[in-house]
């Protein structure tokens, strides 16, 4: 399915549950198709959250990551579950954590209301930012923050 994907033009596929689930698929994904293969981690209060955020993994959050970049994955999403859509703030300190333990690409999302928390996040060395309900509300605009934060 990830080289059926690949071949239809989409740049990068995102494994969530399944760097969980199955390492394997992950290790061979990434073998095959390298830097197109991104790894979620979604966690609430540090561990790690599976299936559409329903369950709750006995792992944490930055031990998978460390996993997983022994397995050849080389760009990450992290979402604080916790934060997400409450337009509050990003975990920073978990975002910093998560850096600091695998030091490669990573993507934040959870908590972002404002340019002040992208201008954070750009400090703390992450590669971008996903930002959904603070656009919505307004309270972020497209523009400024891409001018902002360039």
């Amino acid at each position: 399915m990830i080289e059926k994907l690949l071949k239809s033009g989409i740049e990068r596929v995102i494994l969530g549950t399944a760097a969980v689930e199955d390492p394997e698929l992950v290790k061979e994904a990434c073998h095959r198709f390298g830097e197109s293969i991104i790894i979620s981690i979604d966690a609430r209060q540090g561990l790690i959250a599976t299936h559409g955020w329903q369950k709750q993994a006995d792992i944490e959050a930055v031990d998978l990551a460390r996993a997983m970049v022994r397995l050849g994955v080389r760009r990450f999403i992290y979402t604080d579950i916790g934060c997400d859509g409450t337009l509050g703030e990003p975990n920073f300190s978990a975002v910093a954590e998560l850096l600091a333990a695998i030091r490669l690409p990573l993507i934040a999302a959870g908590g972002i209301s404002s340019l002040t928390h992208l201008k954070i996040l750009k400090k703390l060395g992450v590669e971008g930012a996903i930002v959904g309900q603070a656009l919505y509300t307004g309270d972020i605009n497209l523009k400024e923050a891409l001018a902002a934060i360039s």
